[in-house]
């Protein structure tokens, strides 16, 4: 017998989201989550809303971004009605450097197709650069400033969401998911640690740890995990208002003074230690950008993983099977996606309609070795 209509499977971002979207939609959730809730990619990002300074180009993908980028400010204010968590949202702006001629002509090219978009973007030279961020390099040829690129405390916002969920009635379970268990073709619940917990829908949102769900369809080549590393520095005052990035990386202003700087990206499997290697690119990249930041005290180091996928796509929307629903793969967008990733799910467990057509998210899109 089942005890609840949807079983969420992990519990990130995307799985607190998702419950939270489905309760209030009036289904029974579970969400399964064999750790602390939103203790791993979720905890470890850097909480940067920043589809334009992330995109290669336009398309569906940069199109869903924005989308989701746009609910961010609603999405702030209900969570923190429902759980009484401020997720500091900052709609700071983030500027994008250049050190070279090269460089700058590739933010150039980025600055053009999104005005011909009618997004707001502008080329600034260095100097201009620096009369935003005064603590800016010296070295900095020019930058691409995108005013409507954002961010957001993720480590405050597991939190919200896990309360907010909890608060409307989802269930957390903690456990090992094994695998989907299916009758005649169809997902009709879980193998949590030997024992099948049974339900209408299984919404898979284990993000790196996808592939290990055995019956999901999810295989390690189709989902893996990319570590990302990152360092945070403090600072007395807060020596940049807006986010900034480089081609190497990024540092993350929050309004305590802290400096979020990241992040590698390598594929080592879950090994999940911080390396000298690592540190000491992502403080060459940060004192590339802001040499000021030299005398700062580092006060904490970490990893984590990201989903990452062979089309740098998610897989959102309907699974292998009846009954399975996946929300996986979203690699350095998980923070950003996690407000339309959340309702889009809901809607199609609900049978209704996604408000966005989910085609170029699907499984079976030709990335998806079946696992």
């Amino acid at each position: 017998m089942a005890t609840s209509d949807v079983l969420v499977v992990g519990g990130g971002v995307m799985g607190c989201g998702i419950a939270l979207k489905l309760r209030q939609a009036g289904a029974r959730v579970t969400v399964l989550e064999r750790s602390i809730p939103g203790a791993e990619a979720s905890s470890a990002a850097g909480g940067i809303l920043a589809p334009q300074w992330e995109s290669e180009g336009p398309g569906p993908f940069f199109e869903l971004c924005l989308r989701s980028r746009a609910l961010y400010g609603s999405f702030a204010a209900e969570l923190r009605e429902l759980s009484g968590v401020d997720i500091a949202y900052r709609p700071c702006g983030l500027l994008r450097v250049a050190f070279d001629e090269s460089d700058l002509h590739h933010v150039e090219s980025t600055v053009g197709w999104q005005h011909g978009m009618g997004l707001r973007a502008e080329l600034l030279d260095g100097k201009a650069a620096r009369e935003l961020e005064p603590h800016l390099s010296p070295a900095a040829v020019g930058a691409a400033h995108f005013p409507d690129d954002h961010q957001v405390d993720n480590r405050l916002l597991v939190r919200a969401l896990t309360m907010a969920a909890a608060r409307v009635g989802a269930v957390f379970k903690s456990g090992y998911v094994r695998g989907v268990v299916h009758e005649h073709g169809r997902a009709v619940g879980v193998d949590l640690d030997g024992e099948v917990l049974r339900a209408d829908a299984v919404v898979l949102a284990a993000g790196s740890w996808s592939s290990l769900v055995q019956g999901a369809g999810v295989s390690a080549q189709a989902v893996r995990p990319a570590r990302g590393q990152m360092v945070q520095l403090q600072t007395r005052l807060p020596l940049l208002e807006r986010v900034v990035t480089s081609a190497k990386g990024y540092l993350v202003p929050r309004a305590d003074g802290r400096i979020i700087a990241g992040s590698t990206m390598e594929h080592v499997g879950f090994d999940k230690q911080v390396t000298a290697a690592g540190l000491a690119r992502i403080l060459d990249m940060a004192l590339q950008l802001c040499p000021d930041l030299a005398s700062a005290p580092i006060t904490e180091t970490w990893a984590g993983f990201r989903p990452w996928t062979q089309d740098a796509l998610p897989y959102i929307g309907e699974g292998p099977s009846p009954g399975l629903f996946l929300a996986t793969g979203h690699f350095r967008n998980g923070i950003l996606l996690a407000p339309i990733t959340a309702k889009l799910v809901a809607q199609a467990v609900m049978g209704e309609k996604p408000s966005v057509d989910l085609t170029p998210f699907r499984y079976d899109r030709g990335t998806m070795a079946r696992g």
